[in-house]
C-alpha cells in the first residue's frame, strides 16, 4: 500500500517543522511539500499534478498572515476537483467551522488533539471519510439540537463584520447586497441573539464562540 502523500500549508515554520516531524513519524504518512499560504499550496499542487507527483490530503491552516486564507484555498482546491483538504487550527468557533464546510473540507481537527487523533484524521481524509475533531462535531450538532434560533450562515458572516467596525454601508459592498437587507439581517440577528444594538450583538456572538475574540 502507498504512503498518503501529505502538503503542509500553514504560515508559521516552527509549525510546519512539528507537524512534519510529528507525521513522518507515523507509518504510512509521507509529507511531500509545505506552503505559507493558501496561494502557494495551490501553486505546489499545480506543480506536482504536472510532474505527476499527486498529494492525497492537504492539511490546511485557516488564517495564514497577509497571504490566502485557508478556507478560500480549499475552495478552489475542491472547485478543481483536487485532494480533500483536512483543517488543522486553533478555531472552534461557529463561522471558522462553517466557512471550513462548506467551502468543502473533508475535516477539521485542532492543533491541540492527540497525534494519534490527528494520524486518524489524516487517513480518514485519504479514504474519502469525514474527520471532526470531537468539540466541533460537538457544535455542529448543538446547532441542529439546539432549540434556540441560530444564526444562519450569512448572519454569522455579518456579525464577523460587524465586529470588525464595519458600516451598513460597507457591508452591504463586502457582501454584494443592499443596505435595506442588512438592516433586516441585523433585526433577525438582534432578534436571535437577545440584544438590541451592534455591541451587545458583538459581545454576545464572542461569548457564545459564534465569532472569534
Amino acid at each position: 500500500m502507498n504512503d498518503i502523500r501529505v502538503l503542509l500549508a500553514d504560515d508559521h515554520p516552527v509549525v510546519r517543522a512539528g507537524l512534519r516531524a510529528m507525521l513522518s513519524g507515523f507509518e504510512g504518512i509521507d509529507v511531500v511539500a509545505e506552503a505559507a499560504d493558501g496561494a502557494e499550496a495551490l501553486e505546489i499542487l499545480h506543480r506536482l499534478e504536472t510532474l505527476g507527483e499527486g498529494v492525497d490530503v492537504v492539511l490546511m491552516d485557516l488564517q495564514m498572515g497577509e497571504g490566502m486564507d485557508g478556507v478560500t484555498a480549499t475552495r478552489r482546491i475542491r472547485d478543481a476537483s483536487g485532494p480533500p483538504v483536512l483543517i488543522l487550527t486553533t478555531y472552534d468557533t461557529d463561522a471558522d467551522i462553517l466557512a471550513a464546510v462548506e467551502a468543502g473540507a473533508s475535516g477539521y481537527m485542532l492543533k491541540d488533539a492527540e497525534p494519534a487523533k490527528i494520524q486518524q484524521a489524516v487517513h480518514s481524509a485519504a479514504a474519502g471519510q469525514t474527520a471532526l475533531a470531537p468539540e466541533v462535531a460537538a457544535r455542529l450538532m448543538g446547532r441542529i439540537q439546539n432549540p434556540e434560533p441560530n444564526l444562519s450562515n450569512r448572519e454569522i458572516q455579518l456579525v464577523g463584520l460587524l465586529a470588525k467596525g464595519m458600516s451598513n454601508r460597507a457591508i452591504a459592498k463586502e457582501l454584494f447586497i443592499s443596505e435595506a437587507t442588512v438592516k433586516t439581517h441585523l433585526v433577525h440577528i438582534y432578534d436571535k441573539l437577545g440584544v438590541d444594538n451592534r455591541t451587545a450583538a458583538i459581545s454576545v456572538a464572542r461569548e457564545r464562540r459564534i465569532i472569534r475574540d
